[in-house]
């Protein structure tokens, strides 16, 4: 199926590993210009080359925990050209008791995960609703609507994108822009990997059956019984950045392998 992507302009952050990279591949899988970011320049480098086999690509190493990194990246961006799509990926998990998440702790994933999609958006969007047309996309999480104790800071921004997004919506009324946010099931990436492989030792177990044992505790509720592939969420992610989604707006999309008991 065609979804209609050739030769816009994509920017998605937080984009040389996981579901990130796995987005940005896929939307130039469909004939999309993409703008890829990273804190790294090595990281970022090494992106371009391998995605550049496939079509136009360009890096761009800014913090986007900063105001000054979003603004690096809707610099370069205006550059290139006009974007189209915005995908607010970039951000961190960190699995830790309430009573010792401190205020700095809070300050930063807010600023990581929230701020960065702010920041961004609020860069793009109007020039979205002067073309009218653009997609907006927020990277929530099965987190968003069932925290965990243990992440209750992530949990906090990943709730908060999903405001965002549907609030955002809002605006574009009559309007062929869309603001839409994903609620992510939980997925296997380096990421997740190198954060195993730190508890595993801990607990007396391997990275292998710590990625085992999720679905034992945690991701009991999981319907999918595995994580996630990074490629897995990018399929969804691209279709709602196409044509073929305009239906689709102010939508907290599920890609959380059922693990979210819910209906609605």
């Amino acid at each position: 199926m065609d979804l209609g992507l050739k030769d816009k302009l994509a920017v998605v952050t937080g984009s040389t590993q996981g579901i990130g990279r796995a987005i940005a591949a896929a939307l130039m899988a469909e004939g999309a210009r993409v703008i890829v970011n990273g804190r790294n320049a090595r990281t970022v480098d090494e992106t371009v080359r391998a995605l550049s086999a496939t079509g136009e690509v360009h890096g761009v190493v800014a913090d986007l925990a900063t105001a000054a990194g979003a603004q690096q990246v809707l610099d370069a961006a205006a550059e290139i050209g006009p974007v189209d799509i915005l995908v607010n990926n970039v951000g961190y998990f960190e699995v830790k008791p309430f009573a010792d998440i401190s205020d700095a702790d809070w300050l930063a994933m807010f600023e990581l995960n929230v701020m960065s999609g702010v920041r961004l958006t609020r860069g793009l969007f109007d020039g979205m609703l002067a073309r009218d047309w653009g997609r907006v996309v927020f990277i929530a999480s099965e987190q968003s609507v069932k925290p965990n104790p243990d992440m209750l800071h992530y949990a906090m921004t990943k709730t908060a994108q999903v405001s965002l997004a549907r609030g955002l919506a809002e605006s574009t009324r009559g309007t062929g822009v869309t603001v839409n946010s994903v609620l992510v099931a939980p997925t296997w990436s380096e990421g997740v990997e190198t954060f195993l492989g730190k508890i595993g030792p801990e607990q007396g177990k391997t990275v292998d059956e710590m990625r085992t044992a999720y679905f034992d505790g945690p991701g009991q509720a999981s319907l999918l019984q595995r994580w996630a592939t990074p490629d897995e969420i990018a399929a969804q992610v691209v279709f709602l950045c196409s044509p073929r989604a305009a239906a689709v707006n102010g939508a907290a999309q599920r890609v959380d392998g059922g693990i979210v008991r819910s209906l609605f």
